[in-house]
């Protein structure tokens, strides 16, 4: 992460993050224009993952000044085009791709502009495959530095087809400091390491509320729950970041 930091500071992230595959396979998993992928996960839902993917996808754009992508693959509760203030729905390419809303300077793709709104999708596990391989290879992306995919909460098959589908440079892992939402922190940094994806580091939300009154951080759900975890899971990230 420190060099994730130092090209972040001189405006240009390129190339930095280390490669999950080699050769003619790692090359298949590509998609042209797309330089990296970084995957934003968490093990359960409800601490704050869309929130830090579109926090980061905004920032690696307008402080990086990078060309970025926001892949909303959570398609049973996608929120995305609400964060982001996304309106209608995509318009498709002459050659059959649909061309992502693009606001805040973020190309955005979600389920959730593609169905109306409210609408509950009752997919099984193949249309789900399905509709993912469609938000990925079939949209005109363009050339992007970095396309930030907002995973599903879990570990399981789409989590995991979207892990071996893509040649994903790194997850971001999202946890809160509670001890649930550490194990399950876990569990997403195990799966990612079966399927050979570095892990960037532990991101820890909802760390403290901090009085309005007397600006005295308290630590309602515990303190320095993500670090312990990382520290007790080994190298995580890059060096000593092993949290955010």
């Amino acid at each position: 992460m420190n060099r994730l930091r130092r090209h972040c500071s001189l405006g240009g992230l390129r190339g930095f993050a280390a490669q999950s595959g080699k050769g003619a396979h790692a090359q298949s998993l590509k998609i042209a224009g797309i330089n990296d992928i970084i995957a934003v996960a968490s093990g359960k839902g409800g601490v704050g993952k869309s929130t830090t993917a579109v926090n980061l996808s905004v920032s690696l754009a307008n402080k990086c000044r990078l060309r970025v992508g926001l892949l909303d693959a959570d398609v049973y509760g996608p929120s995305i085009p609400i964060m982001m203030k996304l309106h209608g729905k995509p318009e498709v390419s002459a050659d059959k791709k649909m061309i992502p809303i693009e606001n805040y300077g973020v190309k955005c793709m979600s389920m959730g502009s593609l169905v109306a709104s409210g609408d509950a999708l009752v997919w099984r596990g193949p249309m789900v495959m399905k509709a993912l391989e469609q938000m990925t290879r079939g949209v005109d992306w363009g050339v992007l530095d970095i396309l930030v995919v907002d995973m599903p909460p879990g570990t399981g098959d789409a989590q995991i087809s979207i892990s071996q589908r893509l040649q994903l440079s790194g997850a971001l892992i999202v946890s809160t400091p509670q001890d649930v939402a550490l194990m399950d922190a876990r569990r997403g940094v195990k799966m990612f390491s079966q399927v050979n994806v570095p892990i960037l580091g532990i991101l820890e939300n909802m760390s403290y509320f901090k009085c309005p009154n007397c600006n005295e951080p308290f630590y309602i759900f515990g303190k320095g729950g993500a670090q312990k975890t990382a520290d007790e899971m080994g190298s995580i990230g890059d060096g000593d970041q092993k949290r955010l």
